[in-house]
C-alpha cells in the first residue's frame, strides 16, 4: 500500500475507502508515508499510507 500511496501529492483528489460519508478529500502533504488529506465532511485528517490505501479521484 505504501508504493500506492507514494504517488500522492498536494492538491490531488482523494476518497478515504472505509469512510465514503467523508465525501472527497484533497491531499494537502504526504511526508514519509503520513498523509494529510481535507475532507470537506471531516476536516483535515492525518492518514497513516501503510495502513489505509486512498483511492484517487478524477474529474
Amino acid at each position: 500500500m505504501k508504493e500506492l500511496n507514494s504517488i500522492l501529492e498536494p492538491g490531488m483528489l482523494v476518497r478515504h475507502p472505509d469512510c465514503p460519508e467523508w465525501g472527497v478529500g484533497q491531499v494537502q502533504s504526504n511526508i514519509n508515508g503520513r498523509i494529510t488529506v481535507n475532507f470537506p465532511d471531516e476536516g483535515k485528517v492525518v492518514i497513516d499510507g501503510s495502513r489505509v490505501m486512498l483511492m484517487i479521484v478524477r474529474l
